[in-house]
């Protein structure tokens, strides 16, 4: 039996039905990655020493430590593409109370930097995965230029879905 038998593989068939469904299986393999990394950075994180932080939580600490300038909330939200911005709150009270990120003010504006111990604990985390992830998937024999074009893809789909979203508020 050839794979064109079986279909593309994908969660919802029925959605696979539609006129490009390539799509869904793209959707599939985004839900299973997006499980998996958000699996891996509470994991490692938890191995860093900071096992009840949440995926989002861990996001929000690296995009603070993120080239060690001070960042807004609106900052943060705009990087990592989050629209919910109380939920992005949450997780800067949850890393302060942690003693990972402080708050300060920048003239009329609240910004947020990482502690001393907010970058150790990035720096301990990017160390875990240089060991755990990056070796094993070195080893895998990606090109380089195989990950970026993959990023670069990622990227211009997220802009598609984001149209689409826009596109169904109105509709």
């Amino acid at each position: 039996m050839s794979r064109t038998d079986l279909g593309p593989v994908v969660s919802s068939a029925h959605l696979a039905d539609g006129s490009f469904p390539q799509i869904s299986e793209f959707e599939f393999g985004l839900t299973l990655a997006n499980n998996a990394f958000q699996r891996w950075m509470v994991r490692a994180m938890a191995t860093a020493g900071h096992p009840e932080l949440s995926a989002l939580d861990v996001l929000v600490l690296h995009s603070v430590y993120h080239r060690g300038r001070a960042k807004t909330l609106a900052d943060i939200c705009l990087v990592l593409n989050i629209e919910d911005t109380h939920t992005v709150n949450y997780a800067i009270k949850k890393l302060a109370k942690s003693g990972l990120v402080q708050e300060g003010r920048q003239g009329k504006e609240k910004i947020v930097s990482t502690t001393g111990e907010g970058a150790a604990v990035c720096e301990r985390y990017r160390e875990i995965r240089e060991a755990l992830l990056l070796r094993a998937v070195n080893e895998l024999g990606f090109e380089p230029e195989q990950i970026s074009r993959l990023s670069t893809l990622l990227r211009l789909m997220s802009g598609q879905y984001d149209q689409a979203a826009r596109a169904a508020t109105t509709y």
